[in-house]
């Protein structure tokens, strides 16, 4: 499946029904007079996070969403019906936004079954027995229903994940994520072999996080260079960042503060956020370099750096104890799920 994380759509609510202009005309009911119903209202356009669902590419194909409109109304009094309700179902991170310069965020779904109404159904109009009275005993007027309402939006996609990974390419954070997940991402002796965000879940010691992977940063990613820092956004919501340095690279302190100075040009509060450093490919180096570097990352940093090496599973377990150390205590909740044994699902 082809990961998309922006669209832009047309949505439209449904417009309200015609009131309708009827009278009654038994022949042996001795007073008739105005008899018509009002129309129905037309269908709302509302917005549903699902689980199961993790990129938006549906609506690179399906891109304009028009709600039903109500019926109009029938003599004997009889309302039209409403127009059913135009259910669009996305990820959960997705955020809907205005199609103008400001990009007004107008919903922001992260929460499983958070639905929200972002455009009304028109009111169905007046039929000719509401305008009965002493003096108009025989009205003829009656209203067309209510204009829906349309808009154009964009929808944007961000994962929600309790870890996000960082680094430049090549640093090994596929190779990590393949290790310590379920994920199966591309692997590959050359740089920005991650295309996509990629999620996957680790299971350590009884509990449960999730890890998002991001493609490489290079330095003027802010400014476009490589694939940019347009995937940032998905670490937005992560708790920690865990910040793999290769230690086969040239300057392993430069390759650190390229991507520091990268997450600081990009704001939203990423550098800010908790970082954990880990030195992977340790295994392509003898004791005496490793220490070198991990001693020169610490001191720029400071803080402890992880040697690792993920395809031989060497410094994985201290790893993800300091990340579940930095998320903090299990809730009651995480720790029944942790015992309780969960169902297969394919997802």
């Amino acid at each position: 499946m082809h990961f998309l994380d922006q669209a832009k759509i047309f949505v439209r609510s449904g417009a309200g029904g015609a009131g309708a202009v009827s009278f009654r005309r038994e022949k042996f009911v001795e007073f008739g007079g105005p008899d018509g119903g009002d129309g129905g209202k037309g269908g709302d356009v509302v917005f549903e996070a699902v689980p199961g669902l993790n990129t938006l590419i549906d609506f690179r194909y399906t891109q304009h969403f028009r709600a039903p409109r109500g019926k109009g109304g029938a003599g004997s009094n009889r309302t039209g019906a409403g127009g059913d309700d135009l259910v669009i179902k996305v990820p959960i991170g997705t955020q809907i936004l205005t199609d103008d310069e400001d990009r007004t965020l107008l919903a922001d779904l992260t929460r499983e079954g958070e639905r929200v109404v972002l455009l009304r159904g028109g009111m169905g109009g007046r039929g000719n027995a509401s305008y009965k009275s002493s003096t108009n005993r025989a009205p003829r007027q009656h209203q067309t229903g209510e204009a829906g309402e349309e808009l154009w939006v964009w929808l944007r996609l961000k994962l929600l994940a309790d870890v996000g990974l960082v680094g430049l390419p090549n640093a090994g954070k596929s190779t990590f994520l393949n290790s310590v997940t379920n994920a199966s991402a591309k692997v590959g002796d050359y740089p920005f072999t991650t295309l996509r965000p990629q999620l996957g879940v680790v299971r350590h010691k009884g509990r449960e996080f999730v890890i998002a992977d991001i493609p490489g940063l290079i330095e003027g990613a802010a400014e476009g260079a490589g694939i940019g820092d347009r995937f940032l956004g998905h670490i937005e919501r992560t708790r920690v960042l865990l910040h793999l340095v290769a230690g086969d690279a040239e300057d392993p302190v430069d390759a650190w503060n390229v991507v520091r100075g990268e997450l600081d040009e990009y704001g939203a509060g990423l550098a800010d956020k908790p970082e954990i450093i880990a030195l992977t490919k340790a295994d392509l180096l003898d004791d005496k370099k490793r220490a070198k570097l991990v001693k020169a990352l610490e001191k720029a940093a400071g803080a402890k750096v992880v040697p690792i090496s993920a395809p031989l599973e060497e410094g994985l377990a201290p790893l993800l104890d300091m990340i579940i150390e930095r998320l903090g205590a299990a809730t009651e909740d995480e720790r029944e799920e942790a015992i309780a044994e969960r169902p297969w699902s394919p997802l």
